[in-house]
């Protein structure tokens, strides 16, 4: 969930002054696209016997313009031009556990006298914790049983492969890391997943990073330089750890859990003393909240929980469908005479007689053989993406790597699920994160706007951000050279009445759920446009997120597009019980689905949906299941009538993390004139 990085260079190399800095500047600017809460750095000083260590919660560009990083990195180089060897490993950080307004979290992590560095989550850290109760816990970061084991496992055995295989072999989630020591002339990178590539030449230098675009990118910045620029970028296959020697640059490969390899610790002179400078944001910033509480006393907060509308009684009185279930407040809705309404009558079934057959042929161009990705998968932390993304590694028999884009409404939730498929299946997750704190201030902006003139059809301006993803994929698309992407994209998730409140008739002919003929963009321009001159607030810094996100999604070209569902029939039990037992997901603290449960703002908005109009996205997904025949209207109409019951727990977690007072949103919400 972060960007790892980092570069060694064997002793008496004939590197310029201005190629080791280049370099690492370079790897820790391409890294911050994964991670921007927070940053660290650390240098081995062997002149000195020190480790420089800077961090803090900036972003990395500002951690490469401090003063701290200039001193250590240049007490490094002169080290280096004495004849020594230059080591240093970075990270960027994306928060998951634990604040990044406290140091010890930010990374690298110390512990033990060991430097980590790691991308990813530990989804069973409590559990070791729990069962190791001679380990002494200081910080909250999942990172910290990373080091913990390790020495614990270095202590007993003096074998830096044996100790690191027994360490790993207990973590559980996602990891790639890099560690560097106080007491020895080791260095090791390891990955369950496959995220971690490197570039050497096997005499003079070892560079690292999480994705082989920065270093091809690297390659490609360097080519003026001393570097050799002919070697191949190679990864660190999943379940592979690599030794490297400090002084002589000799590089080992071990196995994890299963390594016919010894090596003997390889002690220093001298340990190393570590100095470290810590970074402070200038800006006032909050902790980054990723997760919704779950230390919530509801006996305490009734007060709050009952602020919350739930008007089963009126809104069961509402006239439906007799086919599926939705309402006489639903947008642009009639009824025939036998009380069928003209969404059943226009539903065009899907069609799954294709089957996956018909997929595999349409895929097989695509297949690449040696291992080689050959297949992107969107992953959203949701369970039709993770579906999708057994299906393509377990059934099509295709070599993933998946892509996430987390613009800061990815839950906690989210990214330890992603974590636990990701882990068990050992594919690459590329991650690409937005600006959270500026994400956040925008999404906070546009809701301030809406309470002024609160218009159903302007609510999908607060999922706007997320609608990069269709972008950033692309993107992706060109830096791995991979073409094929098959998204978790569920037609049975078509919301025709976000557009139709504003103004924009169904489209029953759409070839996908978000699609939009042009007549219709312009349809939906002019609403916008109406809405910004009502409430002027609109015009802040979102603006332009707000516009492409637009593009993003309904104008840019997308291509090699195949989506699971088309080909592959949809059962909610089935996927249900492969993501609970096969890959132990979580589930939400405030909600009996798995619906929806990653995703921050969808809570919100359905509270609004529902007390204004009496429906919510439930309403809709499960009618599209009455009409494909996969559920029974009465078993429907019992189940939206608890999916619909407001997710206190979510909703307070979404409005403390944007700045916005609780109980004074809610009071205008329910002020709205209902449409019932």
């Amino acid at each position: 969930m972060c960007g790892i990085f980092g570069l060694i260079t064997k002793p008496n190399s004939y590197f310029t002054d201005n190629s080791i800095t280049s370099c690492l500047n370079y790897l820790a600017i391409m890294s911050e696209s994964r991670g921007k809460d927070s940053s660290g750095i650390a240098f081995r000083d062997v002149k000195d016997e020190k480790v420089y260590i800077i961090k803090g919660d900036v972003p990395i560009r500002s951690l490469l313009n401090s003063m701290d990083y200039s001193y250590s990195l240049n007490k490094s180089i002169e080290s280096f031009r004495l004849g020594n060897g230059f080591s240093a490993l970075g990270h960027a950080r994306l928060v998951t556990n634990g604040s990044q307004l406290h140091e010890h979290n930010n990374q690298p992590v110390i512990k033990d006298g060991i430097f980590t560095i790691h991308n990813g989550i530990i989804t069973n850290v409590e559990q070791i914790w729990k069962a190791n109760q001679s380990f002494k816990r200081k910080y909250l970061i999942d990172t910290e049983i990373i080091p913990t084991l390790i020495r614990h496992e270095l202590d007993k055995n003096y074998d830096i492969v044996i100790s690191y295989s027994n360490a790993l072999s207990k973590l559980e989630g996602t990891y790639s890391i890099a560690s560097m020591f106080k007491d020895l002339e080791q260095f090791v990178l390891a990955t369950n997943n496959g995220s971690l590539y490197y570039l050497t030449d096997n005499d003079l230098y070892f560079i690292f990073a999480s994705e082989k675009y920065f270093l091809e990118k690297l390659k490609h910045k360097l080519s003026n330089f001393n570097f050799k620029t002919n070697n191949a970028i190679q990864q660190v296959e999943s379940n592979l750890g690599v030794v490297v020697e400090l002084d002589t640059l000799k590089i080992d490969f071990f196995r994890i859990g299963e390594s016919k390899i010894s090596i003997p610790l390889k002690f220093t002179d001298n340990y190393y003393a570590q100095q470290k400078y810590i970074l402070k944001n200038k800006e006032s910033k909050k902790e980054i909240i990723i997760d919704p509480s779950i230390y919530i006393n509801r006996s305490t907060e009734n007060h709050l929980i009952n602020l919350l509308e739930n008007n089963i009684d009126r809104i069961k009185k509402l006239k439906r469908c007799t086919k599926c279930l939705l309402p006489i407040t639903f947008p642009f809705i009639e009824y025939d005479d036998e009380g069928i309404c003209n969404y059943c009558n226009n539903y065009e079934h899907n069609n799954i007689g294709k089957l996956i057959d018909e997929l595999k042929e349409l895929v097989e161009p695509y297949r690449k053989k040696n291992k080689t990705n050959d297949c992107i998968v969107p992953l959203s932390g949701g369970r039709d993406s993770t579906y999708t993304l057994h299906v393509v590694k377990e059934i099509l028999g295709l070599n993933p790597i998946t892509f996430t884009y987390d613009w800061g409404m990815v839950t906690d939730l989210a990214r330890r699920n992603i974590a636990r498929v990701c882990g068990k299946l050992q594919v690459e997750n590329i991650i690409v994160s937005a600006n959270i704190h500026w994400k956040r201030e925008n999404i906070r902006k546009n809701i301030i706007a809406w309470l002024k003139s609160p218009e159903l059809g302007m609510i999908p301006l607060f999922m706007a951000g997320d609608k990069f993803f269709f972008y950033y994929c692309n993107q992706v698309k060109k830096q791995t050279g991979i073409n094929l992407n098959i998204w978790g994209i569920n037609h049975l998730e078509n919301t025709d009445f976000k557009t139709g409140f504003a103004g924009l008739p169904p489209n029953f002919d759409k070839k996908r759920i978000y699609s939009l003929s042009l007549k219709n963009q312009m349809v939906l321009f002019k609403y916008v446009a109406r809405n910004i001159l009502k409430s002027p607030k609109y015009i802040n810094q979102s603006i332009w997120d707000n516009i492409g996100s637009f593009a993003s999604r309904y104008i840019a070209p997308k291509k090699d597009y195949y989506h699971l569902f088309d080909y592959y029939p949809w059962n909610e039990t089935e996927i249900n019980e492969l993501i609970v037992n096969e890959y132990k997901w979580e589930t939400a603290v405030d909600s009996k689905s798995t619906w929806r449960v990653g995703d921050g703002t969808a809570s919100f908005y359905n509270y609004i949906y529902y007390t204004v109009a009496g429906f919510t996205e439930s309403d809709t997904f499960r009618s599209n299941q009455i009409r494909e025949g996969y559920l029974k209207r009465e078993l429907g109409l019992k189940m939206i009538e608890e999916e619909n019951i407001p997710r206190y727990e979510t909703i307070r977690w979404y409005l403390e993390i944007l700045g916005l007072d609780y109980k004074q949103v809610i009071d205008k919400i329910n002020k709205i004139p209902k449409l019932y």
